[in-house]
């Protein structure tokens, strides 16, 4: 402060000099107004328990990086202790573990952790409603499934829904080959619900077991496969080391998951870190979208560790056409499920009709 009190000749009448010392008294009174509230909030931050849905290997791309890099820029003020699979609650039990509080926010499908919600049977793998991961984001922005999502939760007491992400497409993976419809008949795999739902019409027998036990049960025989991700993941989490085949027709391009918060939990959170972990569920959905897109091109390419497979065409058209009747049925389920199924309906018919590169069969 003695410079600005014995300022340098002329210096009074310089418009530099003038602004030089107006910069400098606005840094100084910034770092007081930042400084005070770091202070209190380093020695007590906001705490949050988050718990995902995936087991720790792939946790290690899916939310890892994004609940690290949010610790660090929170600066203090704000930190989540991350838990993996079944680690706090179980699965299928982290909706209700939320809306209690016992966790304070969880990132999974809905379908899988069953919210009880009439759109839940569209979180995770609907069949055929996407073809590639860049269609999820573009529904949910662009489609009016933001706002449905929304709506939806908004209804429940207790629950805020922060919004939803693409992950990998769905194929099957096998101790068994699986080169026709009838091959599927009684392998029980493990793997979503509606997607289990529907691929049960063919005979696959869909079996919930906590994440971590799957590879295990591979190898015991208690599983034949899993109908849960993509090669990416197979290959990530020792799944494609206990899976002889891999059954290249998918059934959909995209995983579809969202981040959800205890509504207590999420107003004791002040706007900027609100908005801060808003901005780290981006990256991490940006993250998810390279990584996927990217592994499922090299791993079909260059993975040795599963044999690949396919259907005939003319029994997998079927499949798709049987996927129509299946929209329908669960379109009947309320007003709201059927907005949704008209919403992919529209959609698809959008890029059918664009072609290449959105489209090419």
């Amino acid at each position: 402060m003695t410079k600005a009190k014995t300022p340098k000749k002329n210096e009074a009448s310089n418009r530099r000099g003038f602004l030089k010392k107006a910069g400098g008294a606005a840094v100084g009174t910034g770092a007081l107004i930042t400084g005070a509230p770091y202070a209190y909030s380093a020695t007590n931050p906001i705490k949050w328990r988050l718990q995902t849905y995936s087991g720790a290997p792939l946790g290690a791309h899916v939310i890892k990086p994004q609940i690290e890099a949010f610790n660090r820029a929170a600066h203090g003020e704000m930190e989540i202790e991350l838990y993996y699979a079944d680690q706090l609650v179980a699965t299928d039990e982290l909706f209700r573990s939320m809306q209690n509080g016992t966790i304070d926010a969880v990132q999974s499908d809905d379908a899988t952790m069953a919210s009880p919600v009439d759109i839940n049977v569209f979180g995770g793998y609907f069949p055929f409603s996407t073809r590639y991961s860049l269609d999820l984001p573009v529904l949910f922005k662009y489609y009016g499934l933001d706002q449905i999502w929304a709506e939806a939760y908004g209804e429940i007491e207790g629950v805020e829904w922060l919004g939803a992400g693409a992950w990998d497409p769905l194929h099957i993976f096998t101790k068994d080959p699986i080169r026709s419809l009838a091959d599927m008949k009684g392998k029980r795999v493990f793997g979503v619900p509606t997607a289990g739902r529907f691929l049960s019409r063919y005979g696959l027998v869909p079996v919930t077991l906590p994440w971590d036990d799957i590879e295990v049960a591979i190898q015991t025989g208690e599983l034949d496969g899993v109908a849960w991700c993509g090669f990416t993941e197979a290959y990530e989490v020792g799944w494609a080391d206990v899976c002889n085949y891999a059954l290249l027709n998918n059934v959909t391009g995209a995983w579809c998951g969202s981040y959800f918060a205890n509504t207590d939990s999420w107003n004791k959170v002040p706007p900027h870190l609100q908005e801060l972990f808003k901005l780290s569920m981006d990256s991490s959905h940006y993250y998810r979208q390279v990584w996927y897109w990217g592994g499922e091109a090299k791993l079909r390419v260059e993975g040795k560790k599963m044999e690949l497979t396919t259907i005939p065409a003319e029994e997998w058209d079927q499949v798709v056409k049987d996927s129509s009747e299946f929209w329908d049925e669960l379109a009947a389920a309320s007003p709201r499920a059927a907005k949704v199924v008209q919403i992919f309906k529209d959609y698809s018919a959008v890029m059918e009709k664009t072609g290449v590169p959105y489209r090419y069969s």
